[in-house]
């Protein structure tokens, strides 16, 4: 594509119904994953702006998603510390793993979907192992700091974590050796805490969201070569010098030339170049609205954030360009007066020179491979010669009839009055598990408990307490498991919210706490926000 590769204004959003907390794209990005306040995966098909999929996943919150390397499936976290992971085909739960704190991220290893990284709240990040549910926990620097965040390189080979004193550690994934290590320091050898570290799809770059509100990007092989204690400097230094806005979110375009960052304080997000460090453009959404995660897709020049329970999309202002669909067109300013040549307009051209079998003709002749397929260069990494086969790009969406008048799948109609009672029970067990609620027979997924030293069982997700959107306030906290006002009468709420509220399967301390802010639901804003 030429010209500047970043979006440069709105171009609608996508309601999912429930309110909308997380988003991530599938690796070619043509599936739109969306965590809900309700517990839901919504699975936007990104070329239709269609619903795709709706996948009933936990009775939380969504705080965290991640799509596996060949799209098949999904992790998921919820604020009640549950990691789960979904098939997105069947939108069946694989298998589920229950942390005794909350957790702020999970993710995939970039090239084994065996291997999830989770980093729960006052802990050590932990790399779980599906397959045996094993788990290791992470080494940190310091035991009595651990406000840890942690992510994998994109290859997957090192694991870097970061904790509240600034100190990044750099550990092979396979042994969890320490190869590397350097700690972030502002101007007066200050530390600073590191609130993310995100990777660039392209190239070695990634960069540190820190709490001193600057983006510092580094270069992944001069740490490596810098070793344990090193000093490495930062390639940019990117911050809004003006209003000293700290970042809620930070990630890189999908060719890794582009940063962008959401503002923690208001719904806008700042470009800057990577390889120059220059600002290049601020998009504004609604006044008033605070961003709760951005997401660049892989590979366009689009960007997907969220704010108020919606789904923005920004994308490239597409101009018309006619010479594209005739290359000898050409656009006028004003009329231009026409020469007609002599011989324009004759039946026969009299001065027509004898044709040469050169060039196009010639070319005819040749034989045109219209069978084989190229891989496409933008989804294939730089060590990868093909596409990967087995990818999902698309899910397929099946028409829902409500009721059919005949069985198309069924016997002949003549067979069908003998055996008029077992059909229908048949049919309407077909019927069932076609559709993807929660309510299909569908074998318990195995869940399995995570126990982890030292870490305090009673701590709120940050998402719970956080001071929401104005009007939202006092509800978001009182009501830690569920839907927001706006979406009380929403079709798709799932059936659980009906019964009692106070029989929810909380466990340890949470449970009292949440059940007297269930009773007074209005006055437990304060309450919360003191925990954190």
């Amino acid at each position: 594509s030429f010209g500047q590769n970043y979006p440069e204004e709105a171009d609608g959003t996508l309601d999912c119904i429930s309110m909308a907390l997380t988003c991530t794209f599938n690796r070619w990005g043509t599936l739109l994953a969306v965590g809900c306040n309700d517990g839901r995966i919504v699975i936007w098909d990104f070329l239709t702006r269609g619903i795709a999929k709706i996948i009933s996943a936990h009775i939380h919150p969504v705080c965290s998603l991640c799509w596996s390397r060949d799209g098949h499936k999904l992790v998921s976290a919820s604020t009640d510390n549950i990691v789960s992971q979904w098939d997105v085909l069947s939108g069946d739960c694989d298998q589920r793993f229950r942390f005794p704190s909350p957790i702020l991220k999970v993710q995939y290893h970039p090239r084994d979907q065996n291997r999830v990284l989770v980093c729960p709240m006052k802990s050590a990040p932990v790399m779980l192992t599906l397959s045996d549910s094993k788990h290791v926990v992470l080494p940190v620097d310091d035991d009595s700091d651990l406000n840890v965040v942690a992510s994998f390189d994109r290859r997957g080979e090192y694991i870097y974590t970061g904790n509240a004193k600034g100190k990044i550690l750099v550990l092979k994934t396979d042994t969890q050796d320490l190869v590397a290590s350097f700690r972030v320091t502002t101007g007066t050898s200050n530390t600073t805490a590191i609130k993310s570290i995100e990777f660039a799809r392209k190239g070695s770059c990634f960069l540190i969201n820190t709490a001193d509100r600057i983006i510092r990007v580094y270069d992944g092989r001069e740490i490596l070569t810098c070793g344990r204690d090193g000093e490495p400097e930062p390639m940019q230094k990117l911050q809004d010098l003006v209003n000293r806005t700290p970042w809620k979110k930070c990630c890189f375009s999908g060719d890794g030339e582009y940063i962008v960052a959401g503002s923690a304080r208001q719904h806008a997000l700042y470009i800057w170049e990577k390889s120059i460090g220059n600002l290049v453009k601020i998009l504004h959404g609604t006044r008033g609205e605070l961003l709760l995660d951005v997401a660049w897709h892989p590979v366009r020049p689009i960007i997907a954030s969220i704010s108020s329970g919606v789904v923005s999309i920004w994308a490239q202002n597409q101009v018309e360009n006619w010479s594209a669909f005739a290359p000898d067109f050409k656009e006028l300013d004003e009329n231009v007066e026409y020469e007609e040549r002599e011989s324009e307009f004759d039946i026969e051209d009299e001065d027509k020179s004898e044709p040469e079998q050169t060039g196009a003709d010639a070319a005819e002749d040749e034989e045109v491979d219209v069978t084989s397929v190229d891989p496409i260069a933008a989804f294939c990494s730089s060590d990868e010669e093909l596409e990967d086969s087995k990818a999902l790009l698309y899910l397929p969406i099946a028409p829902e009839v409500e009721d059919p008048e005949e069985n198309p799948y069924g016997p002949p109609p003549d067979a069908v009055q003998s055996s008029l009672t077992d059909e229908g029970i048949g049919s309407e067990k077909k019927r069932q598990s076609s559709s993807d609620g929660p309510q299909a027979p569908k074998k318990k997924p195995k869940t399995t408990n995570i126990e982890l030293q030292g870490v305090p069982n009673d701590e709120v997700h940050p998402l719970l307490g956080v001071k929401g959107d104005g009007k939202s306030k006092k509800k978001q906290a009182g009501r830690p498991k569920g839907s927001k006002g706006k979406d009380k009468d929403s079709p798709f709420k799932p059936k659980l919210y009906k019964g009692d509220r106070g029989a929810l399967p909380l466990e340890g301390a949470a449970k009292g706490k949440v059940q007297a802010e269930l009773g007074q639901p209005l006055t437990a804003g304060g309450a919360i926000s003191e925990l954190l």
